[in-house]
């Protein structure tokens, strides 16, 4: 995983490069940066693929490729922070999640290694089931900060075709006026990661896919936190709606959202 996500990072930050002159074009970059998204998943499928032939793969641009069903996959977000990297802003990153297939042969279950990798800062999330949660070879924690009135949380806002804005405006209204701040850097993946790190101390947000948060799960509850659904269940992957925190944290968070919901 890490060497798959430091050779498609290498292209990434060159093409980044190219994006930060295409501003002032009049075509703009659209067309370059959704070629770049491509080239970065081939990169990631071919690297993978060497190392694991009979593993399947969810992809955000190539959809579901089957594998052996009682071998594990890939799920895999070739540029998380699309919008960031269209618009030069080096905030975006790879994300590369293991998933295995339940015992029973019922479908998909835990995930068992996860990986964030920042290319612009060269930072690389990562963790593997039951064996903590690391940044490089440094392992990481979640905040220890245990009241609202303290924490900085992250979250993702609506956007055109996107989420639901009454919903996410009550849990905003909700939350808001109980915390420190509140951020939306635009990248789910690296916003659990900064979780895991403690760099944020919480976070929400729904409408979301497997591909954007299936290895930033697995980083915050092997860095000590929790994730759960707007309802409280601790899926593998909470995709549609997720928070996450310490665990302190996190029942506040779920208190709030699950109250603004109700009204």
């Amino acid at each position: 995983m890490e060497r798959a996500a430091r050779k498609a990072g290498g292209r990434l930050r060159r093409d980044f490069g190219e994006v930060e002159h295409l501003q002032v074009s009049r075509k703009g970059p659209s067309d370059f940066v959704s070629k770049a998204d491509r080239a970065a998943e081939r990169t990631l499928w071919d690297e993978l693929r060497q190392a694991r032939p009979d593993w399947g793969f969810v992809l955000e641009e190539g959809g579901t490729i089957e594998g052996d069903p009682s071998k594990p996959r890939w799920i895999i977000d070739p540029l998380d922070g699309t919008s960031n990297f269209l618009h030069g802003i080096p905030h975006f990153a790879i994300s590369i999640a293991a998933q295995e297939p339940k015992p029973d042969g019922s479908g998909w279950g835990e995930v068992v290694a996860g990986l964030v990798y920042q290319p612009i800062t060269d930072e690389s999330f990562w963790a593997e089931k039951s064996r903590g949660a690391w940044l490089q070879d440094g392992r990481l924690r979640v905040s220890g900060r245990r009241h609202l009135s303290e924490a900085l949380i992250a979250t993702g806002i609506p956007y055109q075709g996107h989420g639901d804005f009454g919903e996410w405006g009550r849990i905003l209204s909700a939350v808001g006026p109980q915390v420190a701040g509140i951020r939306r850097f635009g990248s789910a993946a690296l916003d659990l990661a900064w979780v895991a790190a403690g760099r944020y101390d919480g976070f929400w947000e729904s409408d979301l896919n497997a591909w954007d948060t299936a290895a930033g799960c697995l980083l915050v509850r092997e860095a000590g936190g929790f994730v759960s659904d707007y309802r409280g269940r601790s899926l593998p992957i909470c995709a549609e709606q997720v928070i996450a925190g310490n665990d302190s944290l996190h029942s506040h968070l779920h208190k709030l959202v699950a109250g603004a919901l109700r009204v």
